[in-house]
Formats: C-alpha cells, structure tokens, sequence
C-alpha cells in the first residue's frame, strides 16, 4: 500500500524528538514490532500477541489509508482536498467528523490559539513549506487574516462543511497524527491486545504494561532537550506512562539569541493577530487519556503565552504538562503540572 506524505505540521517550527526506551527491532517473547514510514514520518508499534502467527500488520496499514484518504492535504482525492478546493457537496466521514469536533472543542477551549486555518499566515511569513511573502505589509496581513479562523468553519447537519470565505485552508494535521495512533489503539483493543505501545513520528499511546510479566512495569518513555549537543544526544527527563498517550510539540534546535539582550527565544504565529511573536517556550509535553487530544493541546500551549498556558493547564484536569522555556541566558526553565511531576523518573 502506498501510503501518501502529510503535510508537515504548520503549526510547528520543528518537532521535538521523543525516544521511547525498550521498543528495539528485537521485541521480547510474545511481543511484536511493526515499524516504518506513513502519514510523512516513521512509527514504531509494540503490541503482545498470543502466538507468534499472530500478526495485525494489514490493520496498521489500513488505519493509515483510512486516514490518508479522509484527512490528507497532500491526497488530491482526500476529503479535506476537495473541502480545500470550496467543494461544499462533500459529505465527510465519521473520521472526519471526529477530528474536526474534537479541534472545535480545543480551539475553543484555548480561545482561539488553536486553530487548523492558521496554515496560510505560517506560509506568508516564511514559517511553512509554501512561499514566504517578502516584507509583508499590515494590509497583507489583514487580507490573510479574512480566511484564517475557524469560527468562519461549519459542519452542516448533513455532515458538510461550510466556509465562509472560499480561501480557507484545512489543515488537521495538528491533531490527525495523534488521532492515527488513537485508531490504532482501537483496532488492537477489538482484537483484543491488552499491551502496547505505538508511536508515531514522537506522539505516543500505551496500555497495560511493557512486558508480559505479573508485576506491572510501566512504559518508559524519554523526552530530547531542546537544546541538543551536536555531538550527541540529550535526554531531559524519563517519563512512566500506563494507558496514558503523549505528545511532545517544540522548536527543536530553532531558537534565537537577541544580540542585544542575549535573550533566548522562538518565533511563532499568533492565530489572532496574524503576526509573529516572541516566546521563550522551546518545548512542551503533553499527557492524556487519548493521543489526538495530547497532540492538540501540546501545539497550542506552544502558541500561546506562557502564563496564560499556564492559566489554562489550571482550568484543564484532563491533561497534564510539561513545558521548558529558557531565561535571557539561555539556561532552562521547566514548568511541571502536579500529575505530570508524578510520572517522571528520578
């Protein structure tokens, strides 16, 4: 099956890396390893079977196609093409459907800095894979800003979606990947594995435990500094995780240094505005009961500002954080939610 590249996250300026410890080609007794390359990025999936013919590979792969044809900008006969392309007749499936009221509920949730039709204003200022607009004027600005927000985006009673302004752009991809693993997940709980653990270009899911044994031994997952050694690779924290999914959202490597004030910083698009901003925030980590809804929240409490983030995080039981910024000289700052304190590992 060819599977179809996604576009790469607009949201993001880099992806910070997370390496999940003990998934190795060579899995133990009654576990298997799918691993490979979909949705534009690579998986590795370790799953308990009951014998070794056991093998669910065929599944994995029509998870991703389902995905694919529904939700992939880069698939010219996807749902979300045609939407993109003011195609108002498309009917969209329940994958869709699941995607885009989970994103309504976040965007609404972080009022407004999640937004999927951000993608247009992250390629005019030279942030995304299309062409920047050099010296972008305040006018430009404003004319991006008429087919950016996702309050301009409905879902009809019959399943349509409806813009009202033909120009916007869809992107899901800030969600779809985590939701590709919540699917995955889903199709190995109808088959009956009890644990596993999938991960997905770093967004990962876990069940039950690591290996097939009497005493529960959680899953062991590490998260990379955002501020890595060229020589060789740094861990900043080890995390446990059961039944639990993560996702790590970052601007890996991509950070700034004021000349003047010696102030360590990234750029990001600020959805309402339509400008760039400064933030300190380098990478944030997200823990959940479902992985799209990790995903989700990891990249918009990387766009917002750190203190209403932490506003948010307050006011939001269902998940957990970990966000790492960095002070004017560029020594790390880490902001811990008190259940996410409790996962991590001395």
């Amino acid at each position: 099956m060819a599977l179809l590249k996604s576009k790469l996250l607009l949201w993001q300026l880099g992806l910070v890396a997370v390496f999940f410890i003990g998934c190795n080609s060579q899995a133990e007794p009654n576990f298997k390893v799918e691993q490979g390359y979909a949705l534009g990025t690579t998986y590795n999936i370790k799953y308990e079977v009951e014998n070794e013919t056991e093998d669910l590979k065929g599944q994995i792969d029509a998870v991703f196609d389902t995905v694919n044809k529904s939700m992939s900008t880069y698939l010219p006969t996807s749902d979300i093409s045609a939407i993109n392309r003011g195609d108002s007749a498309v009917v969209v499936d329940k994958y869709f459907r699941e995607v885009y009221l989970n994103a309504k509920q976040i965007w609404r949730k972080t009022n407004g800095f999640f937004d999927p039709t951000v993608g247009a204003l992250i390629n005019a200022w030279g942030f995304g894979p299309e062409k920047a607009i050099n010296h972008m004027e305040d006018y430009q600005v404003d004319s991006i800003l008429e087919f950016t927000g996702f309050d301009k985006v409905f879902m009809s009673d019959d399943y349509r979606i409806i813009k009202k302004n033909k120009n916007i752009y869809l992107d899901f991809n800030a969600l779809a990947k985590g939701y590709t693993i919540d699917l995955i997940g889903r199709m190995f709980e109808r088959n009956g594995v009890k644990n596993y653990l999938i991960e997905l270009g770093g967004e990962i899911l876990t069940r039950g435990n690591s290996q097939n044994t009497n005493k529960i031994k959680n899953w062991v997952v590490a998260i990379d500094s955002p501020m890595q050694d060229k020589e060789q690779r740094v861990l900043i924290a080890k995390v446990k995780l059961k039944d639990k999914a993560m996702a790590t959202s970052g601007n890996y490597r991509k950070f700034r240094v004021d000349e003047t004030t010696g102030e360590h910083y990234v750029h990001i698009i600020n959805p309402l505005t339509g400008y760039p901003q400064k933030s300190s925030v380098l990478s944030v980590s997200v823990v959940a009961d479902s992985c799209m809804v990790a995903d989700a929240y990891a990249t918009a409490l990387m766009v917002m500002p750190l203190e209403k983030a932490k506003e948010l995080l307050k006011v939001t039981p269902e998940i957990d954080a970990y966000i790492i910024s960095a002070d004017k000289d560029g020594d790390l700052i880490e902001y811990k939610t008190k259940g996410f304190q409790e996962l991590l590992l001395e």
